[in-house]
């Protein structure tokens, strides 16, 4: 060995640029901001669950052809004087009640299909991944039980009414489709049908008696739904209504009242400001004023309504990140 070689340790590299030691700040992925991953979770949730869309596109297919059935068997002469421009008064009003009845027939079918199809999916929504196991993927995502409680929420009152909506249209649009087909087969003037069915504001008044009553006034039922379904192992409807009913009869055997009874009945109602039913007990809804949301929004059910559903979700949370597959 030479003289001029050395027999120490070369130093060790420098760093190697862009390179970042493991686990510091810049080696990990930029993490999504809260609202993104909300929105995904929820685009998930439409993905997983299609019957919840489905099932309503079959009732109103259903609808549709018992409407034509009906509409080809229609009596023409009761027909033509409901029509007809210079009926009287009284016949006008008759006449116009029975052309809208199939039409606000229509608009309560599919919203019961929402309320329906709302409590099968609340009740199952925690349960399933659970029973099915993919709760173990799912929680190894970097998706939050809060996040994933929040969009399973934001399903029944957000997405669910919209879709109501979007369908209920069609179907009344379809619905004079096949009105003005058959009147045209007939030989009558479709004119006057078209300005006796006042379809805006029949949307009008569906959209926001589905905002108010069914999504809003019934958020502590879906709270309370999945609370249950993250909380029951088995039978999660039997857990969802068994105590409801055992508070309803213990407390008209102890105290002989129905004061839980009203307060539940007139959270599921919604109140007179949320439903704005034509005066004489006619189920036909009219257009909201802004006395009705005033009204709404100052009532007392409301607010607490969604105090409760927000204490129901916080519950679900707690419970999702303690419970386990079944």
């Amino acid at each position: 060995m030479s003289g001029t070689e050395s027999t120490a340790m070369p130093d060790s590299p420098g760093p190697i640029p862009g390179a970042h030691a493991e686990g510091s700040p810049a080696s990990r992925p930029a993490a999504l901001p809260w609202g993104r991953l909300v929105y995904w979770s929820v685009r998930r949730e439409l993905w997983e669950h299609r019957w919840c869309y489905i099932v309503p596109l079959i009732v109103a297919a259903v609808f549709l052809v018992g409407f034509a059935i009906g509409a080809a068997r229609f009596p023409l002469p009761l027909l033509q004087d409901f029509l007809r421009t210079g009926a009287m008064p009284h016949v006008k009003v008759v006449g116009a009640r029975l052309l809208e009845a199939p039409f606000d027939g229509a608009s309560l079918t599919l919203m019961f299909t929402y309320l329906v199809v709302a409590v099968i999916y609340c009740l199952s929504a925690l349960h399933s991944e659970r029973s099915d196991r993919s709760i173990l993927f799912w929680k190894s995502l970097p998706v939050s039980d809060t996040t994933t409680v929040v969009a399973k929420a934001l399903f029944p009152v957000v997405l669910l009414p919209l879709i109501t909506f979007v369908i209920t249209v069609l179907t009344h649009g379809v619905m004079l489709m096949l009105g003005s087909a058959v009147l045209l087969a007939r030989g009558v003037h479709v004119g006057a049908l078209w300005a006796q069915i006042p379809l805006p504001p029949m949307w009008v008044a569906l959209l926001y008696h589905l905002v108010t009553v069914h999504a809003l006034y019934w958020a502590p039922i879906y709270g309370l739904l999945l609370l249950v379904s993250a909380w029951a192992r088995r039978a999660a409807f039997l857990w969802a209504v068994l105590p409801v009913a055992a508070v309803l009869i213990l407390e008209k055997l102890i105290f002989n009242t129905s004061v839980f009874a009203r307060l539940l009945l007139s959270q599921l109602n919604g109140g007179e400001a949320a439903v704005p039913y034509r005066p004489g007990g006619a189920m036909t809804m009219q257009v909201p004023t802004l006395a009705n949301l005033g009204a709404f929004l100052v009532s007392p059910g409301l607010w607490i309504g969604l105090a409760v559903f927000a204490a129901f979700l916080a519950g679900a949370v707690w419970l999702r990140r303690r419970q386990g597959p079944i």
